[in-house]
């Protein structure tokens, strides 16, 4: 009876691409098309954020010049794709589209990129958005994503145990110093989530890094209330271009 009432649903509501809409064989896909088109991030990347560099791993620490020139206080981050071309349209369906079933597959994505980062015992932790940000998109993207790769990776995940007491100004367009100077003291750990992160490594979780503002401040909160170390991940990093 089950296999028939899907089959039934599948019929009317055939499942369809993330990217374009075309008619795929499985829920939650990308067609063949979009997956040629979507700038997935491979070979040698920063260790630092995840972003593509040139040349080949040679044994020794690779950072690009972003990170070189601006220290994370995070150990590692990844990134699964480039914000770009298709990935960009998806990012911003998610955010702002009322797109939340995105969040399924690219916690998939996101989960391959992080193999490197994972710790037994990792917390899982999305960045947080101020509550009338919450109010208005009526969901945090970076939670869905955070649940959705704590459910693929078997890690803990805790929605809430960063706060976004401060509303700030929209951060696009901003320099990196602006970024910081307007996110400072605007993230907090929860007074009660404290004891979930002392001496545990976190694992924080945004949609896209840009300057690394906004995860800086995060894991700057984490480790100050007694993480033992920050790893960072994201589903998308703004590259530079050679």
């Amino acid at each position: 009876m089950r296999m028939r009432f899907q089959t039934a649903v599948s019929l009317l509501y055939p499942p369809r691409c993330l990217g374009c809409g075309e008619i795929v064989d499985s829920d939650f896909g990308l067609c063949g098309t979009c997956w040629r088109d979507t700038p997935f991030i491979g070979g040698t990347v920063c260790e630092s954020c995840g972003t593509p560099v040139p040349g080949k791993a040679d044994g020794y620490r690779t950072e690009c010049d972003d990170c070189m020139r601006t220290p994370r206080p995070w150990t590692d981050g990844r990134s699964a794709l480039l914000y770009e071309g298709r990935a960009k349209r998806m990012i911003l369906a998610l955010k702002h589209g009322d797109r939340p079933e995105i969040a399924r597959p690219a916690s998939l994505w996101m989960a391959r990129a992080a193999r490197p980062l994972l710790r037994d015992h990792m917390l899982i932790a999305p960045v947080p958005l101020h509550w009338t940000r919450l109010l208005k998109r009526r969901y945090n993207q970076s939670a869905l994503l955070a649940q959705a790769l704590a459910q693929e990776t078997g890690l803990a995940v805790c929605p809430d145990l960063l706060t976004r007491p401060k509303r700030t100004a929209a951060l696009g367009g901003k320099t990196a110093q602006q970024r910081f100077d307007d996110l400072a003291g605007a993230i907090a750990v929860h007074p009660r989530r404290r004891h979930r992160l002392a001496a545990r490594a976190i694992l924080l979780v945004d949609d896209v890094m840009t300057t690394g503002a906004t995860l800086a401040v995060s894991a700057e909160a984490c480790l100050a209330a007694g993480a033992s170390e920050v790893c960072v991940l994201t589903l998308a990093r703004v590259a530079k271009r050679p």
